[in-house]
């Protein structure tokens, strides 16, 4: 839902999120993603990028279109609020209904939240429900899909609701200060967020238990323990019911930290893809990525937020008759905060998307120096690339602006070459971890 997560930007983010949000009609992607398929190996060989379908090549280029008309949407809705005078009615309404500023606050939410989600559902059906089985990709019921696309609806207005107060009593008690302030502030929502999300918000959209394979999960739990993971919690998502892609992530924060697997994955990749999959993922464990990501989300969300500070005060400046309210710690200029928060994350994006590729990069460098299975890791890149209509080399835009990962193509090439072991100048250490 777009509105949850552009004020998960204002109060989490500038564009510069560790994992940011998958484009519109792509598959949901936290950790790596890997597919199914069987191949015959010969372990002594390379593993060739395999030219993209004819299918895949479609899917990519629509799906390019997509992104451009999701990112123009996301602009258009709060620059229609704010030019048509629409949040200034919506603004007098929740005065009306609130009365006290907390509640109107809430209630102003809830307006811009239900409306923008009636306005975004036309173009995120299609994305998240027609295309994805046009294509094959999906499994979800109507049913399924709607119930899910509501309580994305309902976490995002609790969460924006609870949180949406706090940046504007700021900006109300520090006018020049409250980007700071509000930027600190998001460090303990990120680690409340991440300590709560595994156990309160996702398995309100799946079921999480234990794995069906306990010679699997013994082999797993035996390479974290290899990893230097202690008390290593392994779950397996029912994840069939919505999707035919494949995923394997570490989530969740102290008490809460856990490998998750999709189901799907267990399906179809063999035991040997399956441990690389998993020494990836807990290199982002054992490398501190997650740590890494939040401190340089933290920068983002300072130099974003400092440009909505003085972005917003030239445009207020001038259009301030149009918008209908004088300063910014006017509950009906959310609208604005949103249109700065969205073109920024669209400038800082590529940064952002950079070091998330370069923190992928060496969790890939891990799983190798971790398994030595270079092949297993290559063809499991492939199998990806087969099941999920992926190409393997994208355009430069597309790497800049969508990629948050290496290509495809660079990862298996990279499996392919990859072997400093061979030579004795392995760059990891798993004793001094």
């Amino acid at each position: 839902m777009h509105i949850a997560t552009i004020l998960l930007l204002l109060t989490l983010s500038a564009g510069t999120n560790y994992y940011p949000k998958p484009a519109a009609g792509q598959p949901i992607v936290i950790g790596e993603t890997f597919s199914s398929g069987s191949a015959p190996r010969t372990e002594n060989t390379l593993v060739a990028v395999p030219e993209p379908s004819p299918k895949a090549m479609e899917y990519y280029h629509s799906g390019n279109v997509l992104w451009i008309v999701s990112q123009m949407i996301a602009l258009a809705i709060p620059s229609l609020m704010l030019f048509t005078g629409l949040s200034v009615r919506m603004g007098i309404l929740a005065r009306r209904i609130g009365r006290r500023w907390f509640f109107m606050v809430l209630v102003y939410f809830v307006f811009y939240g239900l409306l923008e989600y009636t306005l975004q559902l036309p173009l995120t059906y299609y994305a998240g429900y027609v295309r994805q089985h046009a294509y094959g990709l999906s499994n979800q019921t109507f049913q399924k899909w709607l119930g899910d696309s509501l309580k994305e609806l309902v976490v995002g207005l609790i969460f924006g609701g609870l949180l949406l107060w706090l940046p504007y009593l700021l900006i109300h008690r520090s006018p020049r200060r409250w980007w700071f302030y509000t930027a600190l502030l998001s460090l303990p929502v990120v680690f409340f967020v991440m300590l709560v999300e595994p156990i309160w918000v996702a398995p309100l959209f799946n079921r999480f238990g234990p794995m069906k394979d306990k010679a699997l999960e013994s082999q797993i739990l035996a390479l974290a323990q290899e990893a230097g993971i202690e008390d290593g919690r392994v779950f397996e998502v029912d994840k069939s019911v919505d999707t035919n892609a494949v995923n394997a992530y570490v989530t969740g924060f102290l008490s809460t930290k856990r490998i998750v697997l999709w189901d799907t994955l267990l399906a179809k990749l063999d035991a040997r893809e399956v441990r690389v999959v998993m020494a990836h993922e807990m290199g982002h464990y054992v490398l501190h990525h997650v740590v890494l990501g939040i401190l340089a989300g933290f920068g983002g969300i300072l130099v974003g937020l400092y440009l909505v500070y003085r972005l917003s005060a030239v445009l207020i400046q001038r259009y301030k008759r149009r918008f209908g309210f004088d300063r910014l710690s006017d509950v009906t200029s959310l609208p604005l905060i949103l249109l700065l928060v969205q073109a920024i994350s669209l400038a800082l994006m590529p940064v952002g998307l950079a070091f998330s590729r370069h923190l992928e990069h060496e969790a890939d460098r891990f799983a190798l120096e971790m398994t030595h299975d270079n092949h297993a890791a290559a063809t499991a890149f492939v199998r990806l690339q087969r099941e999920n209509l992926s190409n393997p080399n994208p355009g430069m835009l597309f790497m800049l602006w969508r990629a948050s990962h290496p290509s495809l193509g660079q990862r298996i090439e990279f499996a392919n070459d990859y072997r400093p072991w061979e030579h004795g100048n392995s760059l990891i250490s798993l004793s001094s971890l």
